[in-house]
């Protein structure tokens, strides 16, 4: 895979340098949630944009001049790569300053760059997808995929939380994912006075679900946490470490493992990561204490 990743990275760029980013315009804004919106890029060369290809759980660096990059998930359907969709959150100096762009603008992107969700191996078994606040935008083009080609899992499941009901991600899709016989459970941490859902962090709706260790696989992605209790539940519930995935964050620079900023005991998180499986990070992400 990791070779793959490179050379679709070359070829995009239509150099060896990848460290040069690609120009693209923002063409649309959606507001998702406080400080939080998700962008839609075109790329500006009609070669890139035909060419452009990822999978789900990769990350593009997007590139302001004067100010720097960010790392950031794609949230966009893999089976439609000609609209690439980003879902930020307001909270640094690249971030900040996206956060003030307009349609319109441009921007540098780069990419796409890390591992991905392992849905080819996740065919045949069932399939728990779970997401706390900003953690569900990695998530999504998974999401999307699955429900191109659904008859390929078993049960599948979606456990989506936030901290209040209007930081919520993408609720307007939720009852689209239901029709493909997905069972959506939506939690948030308080309530308004409007809510009428679960109330609780996201790893106590497991208590909901009756998952069969032998057949399950798990996708997190959320506050560090937030996952390591989903871990600790899905080892109560005998689904192996090989078999559960996390997708990590730390500070990605370079993007190509030069930099070393996202070095995570021997993983450079940008190359190897951020998905990786809990039985090659237990050593540095342990939930044992729990």
């Amino acid at each position: 895979m990791t070779v793959l990743m490179q050379q679709t990275t070359t070829a995009l760029n239509g150099q060896a340098d990848a460290m040069v980013p690609e120009t693209a315009v923002i063409t649309r804004i959606q507001y998702e949630a406080p400080d939080i919106a998700t962008y839609t890029l075109s790329f500006t060369d009609d070669h890139i944009r035909e060419q452009y290809q990822f999978l789900p759980g990769q990350f593009n660096m997007l590139y302001l001049p004067g100010i720097g990059e960010v790392a950031i998930s794609i949230s966009s359907d893999p089976g439609q790569p000609g609209t690439l969709l980003h879902t930020i959150r307001e909270a640094g100096n690249v971030t900040g300053a996206l956060a003030k762009l307009k349609k319109g603008a441009t921007i540098g992107v780069r990419g796409p760059y890390g591992s991905a969700w392992p849905v080819e191996s996740a065919e045949g078994k069932d399939l728990i997808i779970v997401g706390g606040g900003i953690g569900l935008a990695p998530l999504r083009p998974a999401i999307y995929h699955v429900i191109r080609h659904r008859e390929k899992y078993g049960k599948v499941t979606i456990l989506s939380g936030a901290r209040e009901p209007g930081d919520l991600l993408y609720p307007d899709e939720y009852d689209a994912w239901r029709e493909h016989g997905i069972e959506v459970i939506v939690t948030v941490d308080r309530a308004d006075k409007n809510w009428r859902g679960n109330v609780g962090v996201v790893p106590m709706m497991f208590y909901k679900m009756r998952p069969d260790g032998r057949k399950t696989v798990i996708f997190t992605c959320g506050p560090e946490i937030m996952m390591r209790f989903v871990v600790y539940e899905a080892l109560a519930r005998r689904i192996p470490k090989e078999r559960i995935f996390v997708s990590l964050e730390r500070n990605m620079k370079c993007a190509v493992g030069f930099c070393g900023h996202c070095q995570y005991g021997p993983f450079f998180l940008c190359k190897e990561g951020p998905v990786l499986s809990y039985d090659r990070v237990e050593p540095f992400f342990s939930v044992e204490e729990f």
